[in-house]
């Protein structure tokens, strides 16, 4: 009997915080669906001898579709060792000191909406449902059938017990349900991981679109100072036509070693860093893809002062490179080419006058990119 002697204030207290504990249960493990819920203040009196004791406190919960309004009667649990309710021919013992009387009801064994159902066909002007053991004073919000002007609220296991058991000694237990505060409650800890994931997803890609951006900004500025530094290279490889009589094109003459093409009149060759010549339309796309010279493997762009260090590879450099230089291959077409005779000799070549009046390849130029890699 030391749990009937607390004063009402404790009492309150400690209600308040067991009903906040379990609302944060009921976030964090059950969860509960967007909509408002009720908390009820409970006035519950006994007689002890002579003396009155009562206990006020905001400890239970309605029921979603629970009937908001005042209610007074005296606490019926059912008959039997069977407290939920569920057996339709379950009866009650009713009071003989009110008319109004409210079913003290065990969580389980079927639907909240059972259990209502029950003690309504029994005359019950409400019905209390106290939690599972284990539970301590944890609740949360039922949902069930509209049953008009029923009042429907949840209290912890551990406040219904120790009614049932005053009861059960045979005291008298009255319980006053009022309305007590309204709560806002639109998460679950299903939408709350929903939320998570979703969040985590986009700033993952929000990060990576950006970091992509970034990174094509950072290379598209090394592709075009390496586009401007190439025009420059190429300015610096002399061109020349050959002529009838040139030793170049005479019979059992060289052959240009890219595509083993005999040297004809009025071929333009390009004479590369190591005195070495190929034709025009031919050595260029091979400088763009490989750098170096295809018989002394000279590295012509560091010859030149060209650094190359463009990540993505040589298809990016020979694609813009096409647009600046006239003539060069294609991939596909620079690819049957790639194979190489065996070395010859060096052939040094001199200027002709015609050189001077080529048209430069510099002009109406727009930027682009080159990437090299070694000779395989």
């Amino acid at each position: 009997m030391n749990l009937l002697k607390i004063s009402i204030l404790r009492n309150t207290s400690t209600s308040s915080w067991l009903l906040k504990l379990s609302f944060l249960w009921l976030l964090s493990q059950n969860g509960c669906r967007a909509g408002t819920v009720w908390t009820a203040y409970m006035n519950i009196s006994f007689h002890v001898g002579n003396r009155m004791l009562s206990e006020l406190g905001e400890i239970g919960v309605f029921g979603r579709a629970s009937a908001l309004k005042k209610i007074v009667g005296v606490v019926v649990p059912p008959e039997g060792k069977i407290q939920n309710a569920c057996n339709p021919n379950t009866s009650f013992r009713k009071s003989k000191i009110s008319d109004k009387w409210l079913a003290l009801i065990e969580r389980g064994g079927c639907t909240f909406t059972q259990k209502v159902k029950v003690a309504t066909e029994k005359g019950a002007s409400g019905v209390i449902i106290y939690n599972f053991p284990g539970t301590g004073n944890e609740v949360f919000p039922m949902s069930h059938q509209i049953f008009e002007d029923i009042v429907v609220v949840m209290i912890g296991n551990l406040k219904g017990m120790e009614i049932l058991h005053l009861i059960q000694k045979g005291v008298d237990v009255t319980v006053m349900i009022e309305i007590g505060r309204k709560h806002i409650i639109w998460l679950n800890h299903y939408f709350v991981s929903f939320v998570i994931v979703t969040t985590a997803t986009l700033v993952y890609f929000i990060f990576y679109n950006i970091r992509k951006l970034w990174l094509a900004r950072i290379q598209n500025r090394r592709l075009l100072r390496l586009t401007t530094n190439l025009k420059k290279a190429f300015e610096q490889l002399p061109l020349r036509v050959l002529k009838e009589g040139d030793e170049e094109i005479i019979s059992n003459g060289d052959s240009c070693v890219v595509c083993f093409e005999l040297y004809k009149p009025n071929d333009v060759v390009r004479i590369l860093t190591c005195k070495h010549f190929f034709h025009k339309i031919c050595i260029d796309p091979w400088i763009l893809a490989h750098g170096t010279c295809p018989m002394c493997k000279c590295d012509i762009l560091k010859a030149l002062g060209i650094e190359v260090d463009i990540e993505n590879g040589i298809e990016p450099l020979r694609i813009l490179m096409s647009n600046e230089l006239p003539g060069v291959l294609s991939p596909i077409e620079e690819g049957t080419n790639n194979e190489l005779p065996p070395t010859r000799r060096s052939d040094k070549v001199t200027l002709t006058e015609e050189e001077e009046h080529l048209p430069s390849l510099h002009e109406n130029q727009t930027h682009s990119v080159v990437n090299v890699q070694p000779l395989p």
